[in-house]
């Protein structure tokens, strides 16, 4: 199965960023692949406005979701990415959206909320309560996880348990002393925790790092882009999957109980 990673720079125009979504789903789909993963919180950015993700949120009915949806019904493409969608007055909640054939196939809503490094994102966004349940293409098992979920090990392990062969992240990784050493020793650490494959998509520009990267269930980076625009596209193999876990058999191997979500 072939995956592709959409990474590009979000502006503050959301019309624009739902143009360069279209146009990556077409690229994606025209070059084979069955997955697309493209960067978290697309509807608008602007550096000079930290909240205007907040201020633009859209409900998942409204005209940034519609023009994606329309394009995936053309296809058979699976697209991951996020946005932000009103909660209460003022406030949004950071929502994955899985997006097949013209339809919505499955929500997650974010449950790390980036409070770190001098940013709280929880001031004006409200975090999920759930892990999201696995999705399925083409007899391959994917699990959901959006940026800071990453520093979670517990959270991709509950995946990996559940059944995922792959785990699936948008991101906007922020710059800053350490982060561009933080995101590529996560994204490999996560990949052997579980023996998953690792498809991360980030956003670039000036704010945040980009350098999305696939990786393999032995950690080995397959597909890397460095800070500008790009359309990564790789095979994962279910045959790499199971030669992984027979060789690192560290699902079977724990002595400990996940932890559970609080």
């Amino acid at each position: 199965m072939y995956v592709a990673v959409g990474q590009f720079a979000v502006t503050a125009n959301w019309q624009k960023n739902a143009e360069t979504c279209v146009s990556l789903m077409a690229q994606a789909a025209a070059q084979g692949a069955s997955l697309l993963v493209l960067p978290e919180a697309l509807l608008a950015r602007d550096d000079n406005d930290p909240d205007l993700s907040v201020k633009s949120a859209q409900p998942l009915d409204g005209g940034f979701l519609a023009m994606l949806l329309a394009e995936s019904a053309r296809n058979e493409l699976t697209t991951v990415l996020t946005v932000h969608v009103p909660s209460t007055a003022g406030r949004a909640i950071n929502t994955l959206v899985a997006l097949r054939g013209g339809r919505i196939v499955e929500q997650y809503a974010k449950l790390h909320l980036y409070d770190a490094f001098n940013i709280q994102e929880s001031r004006l966004v409200d975090a999920g309560t759930r892990v999201p349940p696995l999705i399925e293409i083409e007899g391959i098992r994917l699990g959901l996880m959006t940026c800071y979920d990453l520093r979670f090990p517990e959270m991709a392990l509950n995946l990996a348990l559940a059944g995922a062969e792959v785990l699936v992240l948008p991101a906007a990784w922020v710059r800053g002393p350490l982060k561009e050493h933080h995101w590529s020793t996560l994204l490999a650490a996560r990949a052997l925790d579980t023996t998953c494959y690792v498809v991360a998509a980030g956003e670039c520009g000036n704010k945040n790092i980009g350098q999305s990267r696939i990786i393999d269930p032995l950690g080995v980076t397959i597909a890397a882009a460095a800070e500008g625009p790009a359309l990564l596209i790789a095979e994962i193999s279910q045959q790499r999957i199971t030669l992984a876990r027979q060789q690192l058999p560290v699902l079977r191997n724990r002595r400990f109980a996940p932890p559970q979500l609080l």
